[in-house]
């Protein structure tokens, strides 16, 4: 019986001679064969984390002690880049927003100089693993959004959302809801937020003076921050407290 030969299929589409020539070329020498393979994966690799931190999650350090108990300094941070425009952003939900003007002041620029330094930095932000404009971001707990009056504070030294007072468990210990009065309704795709560690949170109370008056465009946001991914002992998701606001009354309109 004849042995039958092995019917090799033409190659079609576009780059049909570059195509030939690498499945020769791979056919030959199987390390390379192996290097095109592992390359490919790699490059594939590349553009899927590309496109979730562009366009799904991103990763954030804690640069201060605003968010204590909640947020350690160094933590490190993931958020969901579909809040608020897919998905509506709450209160009581952890945000992640740019600089609305004036809160940060001028920060200085810092760049890797060694050229190694540079690569690692590049091939870090590409992928996701590291953000360079860190310092241009903060992070709050959401306390009002469009419509809320907010008021500070009640003969218990409560906060007020529309009226309704609200008891905060994710405070830091010893904090008092506020020590500064405040009386605000909250604009239209803005937001009132303020920091767990109240005593030492540069938040919206200390803003009223600055472009925004101390509230947060939605155009701001960067989106809402749901687990703490590093360090290890320290990862769990984040709580934005639903039962805290659930008796909250809608705004009047």
């Amino acid at each position: 019986m004849a042995k039958k030969e092995k019917v090799v299929k033409p190659i079609k589409g576009p780059f049909k001679e570059s195509r030939e020539k690498l499945r020769k070329l791979k056919a030959k020498n199987s390390i390379i064969a192996f290097a095109v393979d592992t390359i490919v994966i790699l490059i594939s690799a590349l553009i899927i984390s590309f496109v979730i931190k562009t366009f799904f999650i991103r990763s954030f350090y804690i640069p201060s002690g605003s968010m204590f108990d909640t947020l350690q300094i160094n933590d490190r941070i993931i958020v969901n880049q579909f809040v608020p425009n897919i998905v509506p952003l709450e209160r009581g939900d952890v945000v992640v927003f740019r600089d609305p003007g004036g809160w940060l002041g001028s920060t200085p620029e810092t760049k890797a100089t060694h050229p190694l330094a540079q690569i690692s930095e590049f091939f870090s932000t590409f992928i996701g693993i590291s953000a360079p404009d860190n310092n241009q971001h903060l992070v709050k707990r959401v306390i009002g959004k469009g419509g809320d009056r907010i008021v500070c504070c009640d003969r218990d030294n409560r906060i007020t959302i529309n009226g309704k007072a609200i008891i905060e468990p994710y405070l830091a210990k010893g904090s008092n809801p506020s020590n500064t009065e405040f009386d605000v309704i909250v604009p239209k795709d803005s937001f009132w937020v303020m920091g767990d560690n109240r005593g030492n949170s540069e938040d919206s109370r200390y803003h009223p003076n600055t472009p925004g008056k101390g509230f947060v465009s939605k155009s701001f946001v960067v989106g809402r921050a749901f687990v703490i991914s590093w360090p290890l002992s320290s990862m769990k998701l984040l709580d934005n407290f639903p039962n805290v606001f659930k008796d909250v009354p809608a705004p009047k309109p």
